[in-house]
């Protein structure tokens, strides 16, 4: 019977961040708070339009346990719960902006058609 291994086997520093702010909702999490700022739940789920509950819910838990996202509630009537890129947030959007440049001219380079303006990364191809 198989049995999940306890603790990930990451052999190198690109598998780690492809962790971190890899995958369909990470990277467009991490824009949307880039571009702007810091958001409530809600706005954040509206900004991100097809994205469910409960993965929002997770996405964000898994960004604020890697240190990507800061979660700040505050002591109100009724509860006010805010998220924004860390410091370490902060610095994955270069990446993110040199990602959408390679895909950008990929796919010009290939025919392929693409968005020709990123709207959450700002980059214009």
């Amino acid at each position: 019977m198989y049995q999940k291994k306890l603790e990930e086997d990451i052999r190198c520093p690109l598998e780690y961040g492809l962790e971190v702010f890899g995958g369909k909702w990470n990277s467009r999490i991490i824009c949307v708070l880039a571009d702007l700022g810091t958001l409530r739940y809600s706005a954040l789920r509206r900004e991100l339009g097809n994205i469910t509950d409960a993965v929002l819910a997770t996405t964000l838990k898994e960004l604020i346990a890697n240190g990507i996202v800061e979660r700040r509630s505050y002591n109100e009537i009724p509860p006010r719960v805010e998220y924004c890129l860390s410091e370490r947030g902060r610095s994955v959007v270069p990446i993110l902006q040199s990602i959408c440049r390679w895909a950008g001219a990929f796919h010009r380079s290939s025919g392929e058609k693409i968005m020709g303006h990123c709207q959450k990364c700002d980059y214009h191809h």
